[in-house]
């Protein structure tokens, strides 16, 4: 493990630098972060004409939890490399927006740091792991590609709608995959702050989201390592939190609903952190299951994804997932990668 100085009064854990700290998926990380037992918020970063105001000031709350009592009244502190280094930060989570984190990212690499990004600017390089650790977490070797241990490194979340549905397929991969067919109802949540205006999805959906379609297509094959045939449709509906899909499967061969649901429920992991779920998919029997509602639940909270309605019409396999975008798709989902590093190669001093 590392020499890196510790946060005394925490509990000698990690200290940790979340960037974008006020944004929706900023949100997400204060609220797991506030209670971890490993990394510990030692640097809050906002925009220039945030840094040294009251996070509580300026954050517009949105999450069903209050504020973490002792980050109420924190200092939000403009992004800057030297108040990194003085707060002992290494390891920095980004929830910063694609443009910021195309040119901020590579130069906290540059720098030294270990940068954990929910955004997708550097996601399709090719040296930078999209790491799920349920689906591929060898694809954290690539860091080696980009210079570490010598040299920081970025590792990147997938979007959160791949996340739900890779996690999923990573026990169902042996049975051959040839065709998915998804169809994504997506909550307001995901859209960040201020996001949609609420009279334009009101009692309403909106059928396309920008860019999603492409990203399933393309990270799905990437993570699984698949040479399947994608064919997502992304819907944004008017629900706060967590992502509902539909899914049917074509496979090579007659599969059956026995063996998926035995894949599924045989799909343990070792917990090397905090964050890690022992059974990554949990199956609800009743039919009216899983729902957005859920997201927030599982052991830990909001990192499982939840399965139901496992049919086979045909020669398709059919079923339903929800998947917490906040956490497990975002936020949360990057903890989890830092986590499985830290256990994977500890800290460099």
């Amino acid at each position: 493990m590392s020499n890196q100085k510790r946060n005394d009064e925490p509990g000698q854990r990690i200290n940790v630098a979340v960037l974008g700290a006020t944004g929706v998926v900023g949100q997400v990380f204060v609220h797991l972060l506030a209670r971890h037992r490993l990394f510990y918020p030692a640097v809050l970063a906002g925009s220039d004409t945030r840094a040294g105001k009251c996070y509580c000031d300026e954050v517009s709350w949105v999450l069903p939890f209050p504020i973490p009592g002792d980050f109420r009244d924190r200092k939000i502190s403009a992004l800057d490399i030297n108040t990194l280094k003085e707060n002992d930060v290494k390891i920095v989570f980004s929830a910063l927006p694609a443009d910021v984190a195309r040119r901020v990212e590579p130069e906290l690499r540059d720098c030294g740091f270990y940068v954990f990004s929910n955004a997708s600017a550097l996601r399709y390089d090719e040296d930078v792991p999209i790491l799920i650790p349920e689906a591929n977490s060898t694809a954290l070797n690539l860091i080696k590609n980009q210079g570490y241990p010598h040299k920081g490194f970025v590792a990147a979340n997938a979007n959160c709608s791949t996340t739900g549905l890779a996690v999923v397929l990573a026990p169902l991969v042996p049975l051959g995959i040839k065709e998915i067919f998804v169809s994504t109802y997506q909550s307001v949540s995901g859209a960040g702050y201020p996001g949609l205006p609420a009279l334009d999805i009101m009692n309403d959906a909106v059928p396309f989201i920008s860019g999603e379609e492409e990203k399933i297509i393309v990270e799905i094959k990437k993570i699984l390592q698949l040479d399947a045939a994608v064919f997502p449709h992304c819907v944004r509906i008017p629900v706060p939190f967590g992502h509902l899909e539909t899914v049917w499967l074509g496979f090579d061969g007659d599969a059956a609903v026995e063996t998926v649901r035995a894949a599924w429920d045989n799909f343990k992991m070792e917990p090397v952190g905090p964050s890690f779920p022992v059974q990554p998919v949990q199956y609800l029997e009743d039919a009216g299951f899983p729902r957005p509602g859920l997201c927030f639940h599982g052991e830990p909270a909001g990192q499982q994804v939840f399965t139901g309605r496992l049919r086979k019409v045909g020669d398709k396999i059919g079923f339903t997932l929800v998947v917490n975008n906040l956490v497990k798709g975002a936020a949360g989902g990057s903890i989890q990668n830092a986590e499985l590093f830290v256990a994977e190669f500890g800290l460099e001093g």
